[in-house]
């Protein structure tokens, strides 16, 4: 028999009530085996059950119950990490708990404008393709090389509508499930560290209406910032390219990252990187010498 407990809209999300479809979503992400709990096989809901959330946690099911229907609006530090441990929440999927059950956790506003010592930097990466990109994965500068290894798509200007807005996405991205879900985990924790930044709501929204995919993986509440991966792109012109992907956070402009590709020395998609540059060169050189060029 399910617990009582699990009556009401169980599955639905609450208008204004972030903090409770935030638990809800990932409370069906634990198993009952990942919490150390017997599974009779009997569950009528994916995940744990609210009363064990309670129980893990250490507070009584009422409470946990008027915490997810938004009816509990101030819960401690001390209940928020009960919670997180109970769930098991890794430290980036915590932090995005504590923004939503203590508003005053991280109110900072995202930067949009790249300062010159940066584009300095990034332009000095001859070598390898370099991109600064905001809050709400918006382009905002690229050298020479990134803007070549991106030129299959229609418009360069946000990672997450040119991955499931624009068509070629499924050709360059080899696995683009998985691209996929990473984009939308990294807007996740862009949102959580700046919970009120108009232009990550407006892509959001552009996005939910206009891609099922992007909406269902939003729905999942999955917190995961993108710091590094390896990367397997088709690209058209020089084929096979696996690369090693780094972000580094621009301290000095909050929001922002310098993302930096790299090859392995002497490897195939280093080489694939030499040609990439000799394209760029030549397409400049093309754009130079065209009578139509500023």
């Amino acid at each position: 028999m399910e617990s009582g407990t699990e009556s009401g809209t169980e599955s639905g999300t609450s208008g204004g009530n972030e903090l409770g479809d935030y638990l809800r979503a990932r409370r069906a992400a634990v198993t009952a085996a990942d919490a150390g709990l017997i599974d009779d096989g009997a569950r009528r809901v994916p995940g744990l059950r609210r009363d064990e959330v309670a129980l893990l946690a250490g507070m009584s099911t009422d409470y946990y119950i008027r915490l997810e229907q938004g009816r509990e609006r101030h819960p401690s530090e001390q209940v928020l990490r009960a919670i997180a441990g109970a769930l098991r929440l890794d430290d980036a999927a915590a932090a995005h708990l504590f923004r939503l059950g203590l508003p005053a956790f991280g109110t900072a506003a995202a930067a949009t404008t790249v300062a010159p010592q940066l584009l300095r930097l990034m332009d000095g990466m001859r070598d390898v393709p370099a991109f600064v990109v905001g809050a709400a994965q918006d382009v905002l500068a690229a050298n020479a090389l990134a803007r070549e290894l991106y030129r299959g798509f229609a418009r360069y200007d946000n990672l997450l509508r040119m991955i499931f807005l624009d068509p070629f996405a499924r050709e360059f991205y080899a696995d683009w499930d998985h691209a996929a879900r990473i984009a939308v985990g990294n807007l996740r924790a862009s949102s959580s560290q700046f919970p009120r930044d108009g232009r990550i709501e407006r892509v959001v929204g552009e996005l939910s209406v206009r891609s099922a995919a992007f909406a269902g993986l939003w729905a999942r509440y999955e917190v995961r910032p993108r710091t590094h991966e390896d990367k397997h792109f088709r690209h058209p012109r020089v084929g096979e390219l696996r690369l090693h992907f780094e972000a580094l956070a621009v301290t000095s402009a909050p929001g922002q990252h310098l993302s930096v590709y790299n090859a392995d020395p002497g490897s195939a998609a280093a080489d694939a990187l030499v040609l990439l540059g000799r394209l760029s060169d030549a397409e400049s050189d093309d754009l130079t010498g065209s009578p139509l060029a500023p």
